[in-house]
């Protein structure tokens, strides 16, 4: 789950952290009175979406002279000229896709003297299943740039979960950012708090770029990322509430509600597929085939009747599919519950798109007995193969 770049900031100030003073808004009649809550004077003006590369972005519908989703405005008014230029508009970065974002809050924040950009990252490292650092002094820029163009400034480590976390580790980050003086101090006690915050939040990455050193010799953080493991909000009510829905693909939203594991993709077929492996797998062999999946869905080893109607809903809501491609293994999942599940929502929301239907396993000769007795135009598959074959022909013709 991530959260907006004014949320994570409150999150860095309830510990301790020291960011910039701000103001988020979502209407353009309030940004001139949220401007002027703050001292000045200069203010940064920033549009609130999940996606990076806000300042090089651009909006579709922009007016003559526009550019950006960050902006400095030397006044108040001006402040709220750029917040009433932004707010309902499409802003598109490359992390965005041509699509764009549609901006529905703005945060206004203190402007800042700013000496050097330093990056600092903190995600969890799936090959050693540890908390890891990431360190560099090529802030503020992509840190995909920086990798790509010169990866020897870009240094990591983890953290020993069996001696945990120590002021070294702030220390090694001073380091490698070349802080001296009080500035060591100061950073030990950031990455003290940040270590701190990312274990209490059950966070899976959070991200400072730039970090800051400001003209008087102190340390700030200038912008946030945080990423937070889905599977833990349960045990953290005040972070689930931070939740933007507007911000996710509707098709994932509806997914998440059903206990589905759903993600849109570009292609033409849709797939529904129990099992994570399974799903790769099949989609995989579409590409084979010639033709691109229109989604990964796990519809899960315990999938009901009902769960299943919801998931070819799902797939037939999407105008990008052409076909559908269900790929069922009974082992858990017994193939005649997919197949009534499949028939139930085929009769409620109708088939416009050539459907392919594998079965194998549990039960599956009365799934597919099922299948042929419902009078439905469903294209039988006896192998995985078969199966992407035919629907690949299908949408192809």
């Amino acid at each position: 789950m991530n959260i907006h770049e004014y949320q994570a900031k409150a999150l860095l100030r309830s510990y301790g952290i020291p960011v910039s003073d701000g103001r988020a808004v979502t209407k353009a009649e309030d940004a001139k009175s949220a401007a002027g809550e703050l001292d000045g004077p200069l203010w940064v003006v920033k549009a609130q979406i999940h996606a990076g590369g806000r300042g090089k972005g651009h909006f579709k519908e922009a007016e003559a002279g526009e550019k950006g989703g960050v902006r400095l405005a030397r006044s108040v008014g001006e402040a709220a000229e750029f917040a009433r230029q932004m707010l309902g508009r499409t802003l598109v970065t490359e992390q965005t896709g041509p699509a764009g974002k549609q901006v529905n809050r703005i945060y206004i924040e203190d402007g800042s003297d700013i000496a050097r950009e330093l990056y600092l990252a903190m995600l969890i490292d799936r090959n050693s299943s540890r908390i890891s650092f990431v360190v560099s002094t090529e802030g503020g820029m992509s840190i995909e740039d920086v990798a790509h163009n010169t990866p020897d400034k870009i240094i990591s480590f983890d953290v020993d979960p069996a001696t945990g976390y120590s002021d070294f580790h702030g220390r090694r980050v001073a380091f490698v950012l070349g802080l001296e003086g009080a500035q060591v101090k100061q950073c030990v006690g950031i990455v003290k708090n940040l270590y701190r915050l990312f274990v209490e939040k059950d966070m899976d990455m959070l991200e400072i770029n730039p970090l800051v050193v400001m003209t008087d010799g102190n340390l700030k953080l200038l912008d946030a990322k945080m990423s937070f493991d889905g599977n833990a909000m349960y045990r953290h009510p005040d972070i689930a509430a931070l939740r933007d829905e507007t911000e996710e693909d509707p098709k994932e939203l509806a997914a998440s509600k059903f206990d589905l594991n759903y993600i849109a993709l570009d292609g033409e077929i849709g797939c529904m597929v129990n099992g994570a492996g399974l799903a790769m797998a099949t989609m995989d062999i579409i590409k084979l085939y010639g033709a691109e999946p229109a989604n990964f869905l796990d519809v899960g080893g315990g999938a009901t009747k009902e769960k299943v109607t919801e998931a070819f809903k799902i797939i037939t809501s999407d105008p990008q599919v052409k076909g559908i491609l269900v790929n069922i293994f009974g082992g858990i999942m017994r193939c005649d519950i997919i197949a009534e599940g499949v028939i139930a929502a085929v009769k409620e929301v109708g088939l416009k798109v050539p459907l392919v239907v594998r079965l194998e396993g549990t039960n599956v000769e009365l799934g597919k007995d099922i299948i042929r007795n419902s009078g439905l135009n469903v294209i039988a598959a006896d192998n995985l193969s078969d199966a992407a074959q035919k629907i690949v022909k299908a949408v192809k013709g």
